[in-house]
């Protein structure tokens, strides 16, 4: 079964390390996620993030661009098994040879330091996707707090709504992970074309304030957007103080039904969150997919419906607007 992944953070724990002087690499490491590991996988497509902290640096496109620049270079020493994407034309290049794609994404809206310029610099660059936020308050929103209580009142800010259209006119493919409940809201209302939730699940299940309420489930699939579901375990079970933190592949299942009756099979997606989780995963690296696969079938999710969720719902979002 062909897998596309809507989020990982794999690039950004390479590029810690080689800031810390150590080696890496993308073809083969100790991380949930690498080349090899996505081959045994079966995996297609991979969403490659730049996570940039506000916390550890004052020049987030400066960062962000030398990120950019190591996803660039492991592309280059990997060419053989995987190309980067920027259009639909090189996905069905890259299907037609065999050969898997990545696609290069923002996790934090402000490494375009307020000004549009830099977006579409980084358009330029390659990337297709990008949050509004992370866990910090930015020029553009406000974010959904990592656990707490939800933010009802505040989402997106004026230069927000200007990089949304900026956005959608350049065909970057607007991300609501880490964003408010009211900027998610803002967002539904504002959007002209689909966009996502790269990496989040159910709140209805889970009750942790990155996860989507039923509203916002369902306006996403009425849009023609696509929700990853994420396999951290704090989104997936509400786990008691001192509890034991697995992310189960029978709680993704269950999220997946939640999806499932709340927006629609179109709605679904895979979002891994890999390398930027812990905890005990059940789908230990990128080469178990093939066991949620299974799982989801076992769980009676028709042949179809696990090829939607696995790749087809992505492939029809990035055939729209890439």
């Amino acid at each position: 079964m062909k897998v596309i992944d809507m989020h990982c953070d794999t690039i950004g724990e390479l590029y810690e390390a080689e800031q810390r002087g150590e080696s890496g690499s993308l073809l083969e490491n100790g991380l949930h996620l690498d080349l090899k590991k996505m081959e045994k996988g079966d995996y297609f497509l991979q969403n490659f993030a730049l996570f940039v902290d506000l916390g550890t640096t004052e020049e987030p496109f400066k960062t962000c661009v030398s990120m950019a620049d190591l996803f660039y270079r492991e592309m280059e020493k990997n060419r053989d098994r995987i190309r980067p994407v920027t259009t639909w034309k090189e996905i069905e290049d890259n299907w037609r040879a065999g050969r898997m794609s990545a696609l290069l994404t923002l996790e934090e809206g402000e490494v375009c330091e307020g000004n549009p310029a830099f977006l579409r610099t980084l358009y330029r660059l390659g990337a297709r996707m990008m949050t509004f936020t992370w866990n910090y308050e930015n020029s553009l929103a406000f974010p959904g707090k990592g656990g707490g209580v939800p933010e009802t009142e505040r989402g997106l800010k004026p230069l927000g709504y200007e990089i949304l259209e900026e956005m959608e006119s350049l065909g970057m493919i607007a991300d609501v992970s880490h964003l408010s409940d009211a900027g998610i809201l803002d967002v539904l209302k504002a959007a002209k074309k689909p966009f996502v939730a790269s990496h989040s699940d159910a709140r209805s299940l889970a009750s942790h304030s990155r996860n989507l309420t039923d509203e916002m489930i369902r306006g996403i699939g009425e849009k023609g957007g696509v929700i990853g579901v994420n396999y951290c375990c704090d989104f997936l079970e509400d786990i008691p103080a001192g509890g034991r933190r697995v992310s189960r592949i029978s709680s993704i299942i269950a999220h997946m039904k939640h999806l499932k009756k709340v927006g629609g099979i179109g709605c679904i997606g895979l979002g891994s969150d890999f390398d930027g989780i812990t905890g005990e995963l059940e789908l230990e690296t990128a080469a178990a997919l093939p066991r949620l696969a299974e799982a989801m079938e076992d769980a009676g999710f028709t042949a179809s419906e696990t090829e939607a969720v696995f790749y087809g719902n992505v492939l029809r979002l990035y055939r729209e607007l890439l």
